[in-house]
Parts: structure tokens; C-alpha cells; sequence
């Protein structure tokens, strides 16, 4: 009888052992099968919280969250020998590409700990939905993360054992929730796949975008959007042999996968060709055995380094995009072929992708370790490009700390300290030069592990092996930013006396002012720092003044638009040399104490010539007739990065919108019904200033009052050729610039170019530009005949885009209109113009 009892009781007792051993599938766990319903975000993280606490072999880390303050995690997944030793597996692989274990650059003076390649697992990193209205990815994201830690599967065991898989099952959380409460709310009791059904009609600005309607799949090397800081960051401290970017296209569009279309960067290595092919090989397998449609080598080029596959490719990693249709399928659609595709299918084909991806990596772990290895021997002692070394001029400070920042959230190495006299070649004037190396110039090595990445960011020209892209196609940084740097051939060596630093060199702090009761103090402006200062000083409601012309005061010489802060106007501030000088303190602005208004040489500080800087009240137009993407950088422009106060507004309730409320008024990129209206001219006449972008400047075009107008092409010169109907892609982008840099002519004595020299470089999307405006008008911005710089530019476009007008004043009554006909924010990563833009807002008609 007690043997039976004790029998029995061991039964249960196994029993129980073995059904808290179960891990549950997403369907067992969520209530529902996959691809029925959409998954709210918080419940794909419960789902992997729970896998993280249910399974010993994984390992959830959240690093970041969003603007909406959702979470940002990535599981990592190993073998039971590995899963333990995961800090150890990450300093190892940053060892062998010769970074220290934080995931920056080991300084020249302390060589990085040497890697080993022997039992090293092949790191496999998959990043599914950057895009929030591509949502497939996050569903088969859970699917994946179950069969790597299902116990019964076999199969997924095996390729633990030579492979860490990282999964981030939504790099967009914000903009996936956006999408998955529209969807929610448009369905009906069933799916509707009628392409006509509302349910597959999103409303603006569209789930695809984040927060501040910024696409986080163009911002991987820019980093300025607070979940790719994160991201980036993160994934820096972990450098994996292989990455793939989920995710998806038109609905009827079948699935892509590697390898890629042309053009490859030339810095693309063989290995990451051939080792794209082979695993697209394998997931061809798969796709042919379940008969699904797909297609390779067309449409996805590897160009632009801010991508989701570029950036780690640039970072030595077999980096893929893999593109399921499905954006506005809802969970079904009828497609132009009469089938109708359901989320459950685009879930599975993801689902194969993934694990097939993993196979392969697994079956070729160590050719994998052995190949990144070998990449970053090469960037530190042989590195590819026509110049082993940069150096950065130290003409503006501020501009400098902001390129170091970048390349220190990139692990780029650059120093400064050097003081040498060298040849190279000089991005302003394109001809090689003798020039001077001081200490306080940037030097960037090309002889370091981030050589590739540094160099795609660097080369003043990007060889285009085809101009057929999917992307902008110049980035170079140093017209990005605005700094005069110079190309050489050769490795520069430092004077014996000098000592090198690898330290990132940071302006001075405020420094509080010698003078006891200064007069005034005055603060320079070059840059989007002196915007910061002057926004804050502006907030606390301290009168600010500008100077319109350069003056020397204190010895210094202080260019046009220079910021003066004067005890005059502000007598009632009791703290007024505290609020001054602390808000110096917070933005590391440097002030002049001036113990009086008579100047050493230019006007005296009360001249007519010296402005009163009015705090404007600023309106953002806003809503579907504007571009998200350019109202988004407009808005993060205001909030995050100059902090100043900005009304959004949609354009449909302009009517009834008070306009003498705003000073300001902007309209972003977009397509505007009856623009302008006339109490919006009204307005402007009345004083107001309208600030206008891209579309909205050529929608002004020929309208009445306003002195904008479009250069006429000569259609004379435009022969008709007979073309091949297998050439109309090719032919058709002869009239487009998808993204090319042109030197303009800037006027830097009116307020819309103070700060800057006589030229600025412009990102051109297009092939517009204008007339010069009529004597009255300001021509602040002109293009020449010999304006081109870099990127692809169509032949057509080529000769249109000369002797014309890109940045433009007209007064208009009390007010006046600003014409920008590029965008100067453009993904705010455009450094140099941000004081452009903060110029149009603050300084024009003050």
C-alpha cells in the first residue's frame, strides 16, 4: 500500500515538474492564434518577459525607451554553456575587432585586448519592426524567440550551440501602437480585404514613423532620435557577424530578401556579397518548398550608410533587409492578383526568414568569426580609401564638439593635439593644397577598427556604381557640418614636442565675468549652441540684443548676429547676472563681461545697428497637407533640441486660428488648398513672418503679391529620342536629384546668413530653384553654374540646377516671407543647418 501511495506521489510529482516545465507557445500564452489579431505592444513584452523568466537560456536586456516611454529590449539566447557566459562572449568579440569592452575605440597609447576565434559563437542579431505600420515582424518575433527555447525542438538546439541569437522584437513601439489602435478601431467584426475597405486607408502621419514622425530606419549612423541613441548604443557594445532589418512593402509586392540590388558602396567586402548569397540560398529553400513568391538583386541597394543593413554592414556584420508585402493589408487584403493575403502568412514568411538566417549562420559560425576578424585587422593596419587621414579645421568650435559627439556615439576614433605641416585635399576649394596642422584641428586615422564606417561618412564624393538608388547619395560630414577639412594620402605623424590625445576636446565652460557690474555681456553666434543660449535667455524673459554688424569689444572680434546681453532693459532682474551666466553655464557658452558700451571698434552697443531680439510666438502648420517627415523635424527642432515653445496647428484650422497671436508663422513641406489664404497675407502685411519649405515655396510660385517664381526651362534644347521600353526607369531619373550636395552663395550680412561665411552647402532633393527676386527682395542664397559638390544628379536636372535663387527674403507691408526651397533640418542630421533655419525663425525682420 505505501509502495503504491509512494509510486503515486512520484507520478504527480513528475507530472507537475513536467507541466511547469512547458513553455508556452505566443498562442497558448496570448489567448489567441498568431496572426488573427494584432498584439498590443505591452503584451509582445509580457510574452517575452515571460520566455525570460520560464527558459534558462535566455537573457532580456531593456536599454532604452521611447518618447512615449514604452520599452526597448533585446533577448539574447544561448546554450546552456553559453547563456552564462554572455559579458564574457561580448568582450571577446569586441577584442577581435580590437575595441575595448565599453564598445569604443581603444585609445592609440592602449592597444584593445586581443580576441580569440577558437569556440567564439557567431552572434546573429534580428530587428524587427522599425516601421510601426509593417507590424508582421513584432508577431513573428514571438514565434521565433518560442522555437529557439522550446525544449522538444531539436533543430534550434543544435545551432544554439555555436550561435548567440539577439531578438528586438520592436524597435518602433510608438508608431507600431499607433497603427495597431487605428487598425483596431477601423475593423469591423471581420476582416474586410477589400483594398477600398477603410480599414486599409491609414489616416496621417501613418504608424511608420516615430514620436516626432521620424523614420528610424534612416537614422541608424545620425542618431538623433532618442530609440536609435539607444538602439545604436547598445548594439555598438555587441558588434554581431550578422543583422537583419525586418520588414514590410506594398501589399502586392511579394517578399525580398538578400542579396542585394546595386549599388554597393565600394567598401562592401566579398565576403559580405558572398555571404548575402548564401544566405538567401537557404531561405529560397524554404520559400521554394512552401511555393512562395519572392525576389532578390532588385529594388534594396546598400548605399546609404544610415540603414538598417548599411550601418552594420559598415560595422563589419553580413547586414540584410528582408521585405514582406503587407503595409495596409490589415490582417487581409485582396491583392491585384485576386489572392488574398492574410497576416498569418506574412507572420510565416518572416518566421522562415528568421530561422532560416539563423541555419545558416550556425552552419558557417566559424568562417563568420574568422571573415569579421579579418575585416577589422584590415581597418586598423591596411584600411581601403584614397586617404588615411582627416583633418578638421578648428574654425568653429562648436560645430567640432558636435562631430566629435558623432563620431563618439560611432566609436570613431579622431584626436586632437597634432601640430604638422601636410598636403591634402580641400573639400571648399576640390584642389589639393599645402596647409597647416595645429593642435586644435581634428585628425581622424583611417588606421583604426571603425576605418570603413568612418570613411563612407568622410569621402567627400561616394562612388555611385549605380544611379538607380533607393536613397539620398551625399552625406559627406564635413559639409554636413560646415567645416573645412582636408584629405590625406598619407598617415600624419605628430612633432616630437607635441603630445597626442584621444580625448574629445569640449568648449570651455561659462566662465563668470571679472568685471564686477558688467554693462553688457556678449556671447557669439555660430552655431546651434548660441540658439540654445539665446532660447533659454528668452524663456526667462532677459532681453536680448543683436548686432548687425561685426564690432571688437575686449580685444575680440564678434561677427554679425553676435548676442548682447546689456543691464539696460533687464534693471528689474534682481538676479540678472546670475540667470545670465547660469544659462551660459547649461549649454557651455562662453560670455564676454564688457565694462562699457563704447567698442574698440565697429558701432557702439546703442546704435541704431544693434536690434532688440523680440521672444517670437512661433506656429507650426500642422496635419495631412503637411510632410511628416519635414514637420517632424521641425518640431523635434523646437522641443528637443533649441527648447523653445512651438503651437502646432492643423492647417484646416487655420480658419478659425487667431493669427495675431503668432509672430511666426512656418509651413513645412506639403500641399496646401487655397495657399496662401488671404487673411494669412493679411497677416503677414500686418507684420507677421511666414517662413516657408520645398512644396510650399512652389505652391507660392505665381501667386499674387508674392515675388517668387520658378526659372523657366527652355524647352527648345529638350530633343525627343526614341528609348527602350526596358530603359524607363534609367530614363526617368535623367530629371531627379535624389539627394546631392550644392554650394550656394550666401549673403552673410542679412540676418538670414549671420554666422556663416559667404557659402553654405545645401542637400538638393530635387531639381527646383528660382528666379532672383526683384530689386526690394533679398537674393540671400544663390546657386552658379558651378554650384554641384557631390551625389548623383540627372543630366537634365544637372543643367537646369545653376544661376538661380535657393534662399530668398521678400518684405511684404509690415512683414515678411522667407523662402528656403531645400530643407535645411533634412532628418536633422544636417548640422550646418540648423542656424539657418534658427536664423529664419529669429534673426530675419527682428
Amino acid at each position: 500500500m505505501h509502495k503504491k501511495l509512494l509510486i503515486l506521489f512520484i507520478g504527480c510529482v513528475c507530472a507537475a515538474s513536467a507541466i511547469a516545465q512547458k513553455i508556452q507557445s505566443p498562442a497558448e500564452f496570448l489567448g489567441y492564434e498568431l496572426g488573427s489579431q494584432y498584439t498590443a505592444h505591452y503584451r509582445i513584452v509580457e510574452y517575452f518577459k515571460y520566455i525570460a523568466a520560464a527558459s534558462k537560456n535566455v537573457k532580456l536586456v531593456n536599454y532604452g525607451s521611447t518618447n512615449e516611454d514604452r520599452p526597448l529590449m533585446v533577448a539574447f539566447i544561448a546554450s546552456d554553456e553559453n547563456i552564462g557566459r554572455l559579458e564574457d562572449i561580448r568582450k571577446n568579440n569586441l577584442a577581435l575587432a580590437g575595441i575595448n569592452q565599453s564598445g569604443s575605440f581603444a585609445p592609440s597609447t592602449q592597444p584593445a585586448t586581443q580576441g580569440s576565434t577558437a569556440n567564439a559563437p557567431v552572434i546573429v542579431w534580428l530587428s524587427y519592426n522599425v516601421h510601426g505600420n509593417e507590424p508582421a515582424s513584432s508577431e513573428a518575433a514571438m514565434q521565433t524567440l518560442y522555437d529557439l527555447v522550446n525544449p522538444a525542438n531539436s533543430a534550434t538546439k543544435a545551432w544554439l550551440k555555436n550561435t548567440v541569437v539577439a531578438i528586438d522584437p520592436c524597435l518602433n513601439p510608438d508608431g507600431r501602437e499607433r497603427y495597431v489602435n487605428f487598425y483596431k478601431s477601423m475593423k469591423g467584426a471581420d476582416a474586410d480585404p477589400n483594398p477600398a475597405s477603410r480599414e486599409h486607408s491609414e489616416p496621417w502621419p501613418g504608424g511608420r514613423v516615430n514620436h516626432y514622425y521620424f523614420d528610424l530606419n534612416r537614422d541608424w549612423a545620425w542618431q538623433t532620435q532618442k530609440e536609435s541613441q539607444a538602439r545604436v548604443g547598445y548594439y555598438n557594445m555587441w558588434l554581431p557577424q550578422v543583422h537583419v532589418d525586418f520588414h514590410e512593402q506594398g501589399y502586392n509586392s511579394p517578399y525580398y530578401f538578400a542579396p542585394a540590388a546595386e549599388p554597393f558602396h565600394k567598401d562592401i567586402t566579398g565576403w559580405q556579397k558572398e555571404f548575402q548569397t548564401t544566405i538567401g540560398k537557404n531561405n529560397a529553400k524554404y520559400f521554394d518548398k512552401n511555393g512562395w513568391l519572392y525576389f532578390t538583386k532588385e529594388e534594396f541597394d546598400l548605399l546609404y550608410p544610415s540603414y538598417g543593413d548599411t550601418y552594420p554592414i559598415y560595422n563589419g556584420s553580413i547586414g540584410m533587409t528582408y521585405e514582406q508585402g503587407g503595409i495596409g493589408a490589415g490582417l487581409a487584403v485582396t491583392t491585384n492578383t485576386g489572392d488574398v493575403l492574410t497576416l498569418k502568412e506574412r507572420i510565416a514568411h518572416h518566421h522562415s526568414n528568421s530561422l532560416s538566417t539563423i541555419e545558416t549562420a550556425s552552419a558557417n559560425a566559424s568562417r563568420a568569426i574568422e571573415e569579421f576578424k579579418k575585416y577589422y585587422d584590415n581597418s586598423r593596419s591596411n584600411p581601403t580609401g584614397e586617404y588615411k587621414t582627416y583633418v578638421i579645421k578648428n574654425d568653429n568650435q562648436d560645430k567640432l564638439t558636435a562631430l566629435t559627439d558623432l563620431f563618439s556615439r560611432n566609436s570613431i576614433q579622431a584626436r586632437y593635439g597634432i601640430k604638422a605641416h601636410a598636403t591634402g585635399y580641400n573639400y571648399i576649394t576640390k584642389k589639393n593644397e599645402a596647409f597647416d596642422v595645429e593642435p586644435a584641428d581634428l585628425v581622424v586615422s583611417a588606421y583604426q577598427p571603425k576605418s570603413v564606417l568612418m570613411h563612407v561618412l568622410m569621402e567627400p564624393k561616394t562612388f555611385i556604381a549605380d544611379s538607380n538608388t533607393y536613397d539620398i547619395t551625399a552625406w559627406s560630414l564635413p559639409y554636413v557640418y560646415g567645416l573645412k577639412t582636408y584629405g590625406v594620402k598619407e598617415s600624419l605623424k605628430a612633432d616630437q614636442k607635441t603630445t597626442i590625445t584621444d580625448v574629445t576636446l569640449t568648449p570651455p565652460p561659462a566662465q563668470s565675468p571679472a568685471i564686477e557690474h558688467p554693462y553688457a555681456y556678449v556671447s557669439a553666434w555660430q552655431s546651434i549652441s548660441d540658439v540654445r543660449y539665446m532660447a533659454s535667455l528668452l524663456k526667462k524673459d532677459i532681453k536680448v540684443r543683436y548686432a548687425e554688424t561685426p564690432f571688437e569689444a575686449a580685444g575680440k572680434p564678434f561677427g554679425a548676429g553676435s548676442l548682447i546681453v546689456a543691464r539696460a532693459g533687464n534693471d528689474d532682474d534682481k538676479t540678472f547676472d546670475t540667470d545670465v551666466s547660469s544659462a551660459a553655464a547649461e549649454v557651455d557658452r562662453q560670455l564676454t563681461a564688457l565694462s562699457t558700451g563704447f567698442v574698440d571698434k565697429g558701432v557702439d552697443l546703442g546704435s541704431g545697428s544693434v536690434h532688440y531680439l523680440k521672444a517670437p510666438k512661433v506656429m507650426l502648420v500642422s496635419g495631412e497637407s503637411t510632410s511628416s517627415a519635414n514637420l517632424g523635424e521641425i518640431w523635434q527642432f523646437f522641443e528637443q533640441q533649441i527648447k523653445y515653445p512651438v503651437t502646432l496647428v492643423n492647417y484646416q484650422d487655420m480658419g478659425r486660428a487667431k493669427l495675431g497671436d503668432f509672430d511666426v508663422i512656418i509651413f513645412p513641406d506639403g500641399n496646401y488648398d487655397n495657399f496662401p489664404s488671404d487673411k494669412l497675407q493679411t497677416w503677414i502685411n500686418d507684420g507677421g513672418k511666414l517662413i516657408a519649405l520645398q512644396g510650399a515655396v512652389a505652391q507660392l510660385d505665381g501667386k499674387k503679391g508674392f515675388d517668387i517664381k520658378k526659372k523657366d526651362i527652355d524647352s527648345t534644347k529638350i530633343k525627343p529620342s526614341a528609348k527602350l521600353y526596358a530603359d524607363r526607369n534609367r530614363s526617368a531619373i535623367e530629371s531627379t536629384i535624389p539627394g546631392a550636395i550644392y554650394k550656394i552663395n550666401l549673403d552673410n550680412t542679412h540676418p538670414l546668413g549671420f554666422g556663416f561665411p559667404n557659402y553654405y552647402y545645401t542637400l538638393k532633393l530635387s531639381d527646383d530653384i528660382y528666379k532672383l527676386m526683384d530689386d526690394g527682395d533679398w537674393n540671400v542664397g544663390t546657386v552658379k553654374k558651378d554650384g554641384y559638390v557631390s551625389g548623383f544628379v540627372g543630366e537634365k536636372s544637372l543643367n537646369r540646377v545653376k544661376e538661380g535663387l535657393l534662399l530668398g527674403v521678400q518684405p511684404m507691408g509690415r512683414g515678411s516671407v522667407v523662402y528656403m526651397v531645400d530643407d535645411p533640418l533634412f532628418r536633422n542630421f544636417w548640422e550646418n543647418g540648423k542656424l539657418l533655419f534658427a536664423n529664419a525663425v529669429f534673426m530675419v525682420t527682428q
